[in-house]
């Protein structure tokens, strides 16, 4: 075989595995085991994740996103996040951001705010997270959250019904 040959059917074998290339995985993970296999299978990995105690070491230091609707920031978000939304998705909110800045963007589990930190790539933004649990980790580990008034609450919207499940922490109130 010449060197052509042997490039050529390297090629077949490996451009499969670059199209379809995702993110690597961090070590970010969910405590309970049900969760964390539940939101593995919702990410596609398509930005970077961040674990729930990493945030919460750099919690003043970085730009945190909400990307719940409105109803669901107003009952609890993570101290410090500003709204940003998925329905309502408005990058205006983002303000005058540095597009290399570090943010971190959440909803309940990972789902939606993934999809909105890809359309902050598409915008141009260089260093954006998801956080692997979203808010329902938060809660889970104990971490506080603060209501619209930024007074700390035990609520937390949990979309519906089905997706409550999630939340395991007892002092929690579950709210859809």
């Amino acid at each position: 075989m010449n060197f052509n040959t042997i490039l050529f059917a390297l090629s077949i074998f490996t451009l499969p595995t670059f199209c379809n290339a995702q993110v690597q995985k961090s070590d970010a993970h969910c405590n309970d085991k049900k969760f964390n296999k539940r939101v593995n299978q919702l990410l596609k990995y398509s930005i970077p994740t961040m674990d729930v105690d990493q945030l919460k070491k750099e919690q003043k230091d970085v730009y945190i996103f909400d990307t719940r609707e409105l109803e669901e920031y107003k009952v609890s978000h993570i101290e410090g996040a500003q709204y940003l939304g998925y329905d309502t998705f408005d990058p205006s909110r983002l303000g005058e951001i540095p597009k290399d800045s570090k943010i971190i963007v959440y909803c309940s589990v990972g789902y939606r705010s993934e999809k909105i930190g890809n359309k902050l790539k598409k915008l141009g933004y260089t260093n954006v997270y998801n956080l692997y649990g979203s808010i329902f980790e938060w809660i889970n580990r104990g971490y506080d959250v603060v209501d619209q008034n930024g007074g700390k609450t035990n609520k937390i919207h949990t979309y519906n019904k089905k997706w409550s499940q999630w939340v395991k922490n007892k002092k929690a109130e579950k709210i859809w």
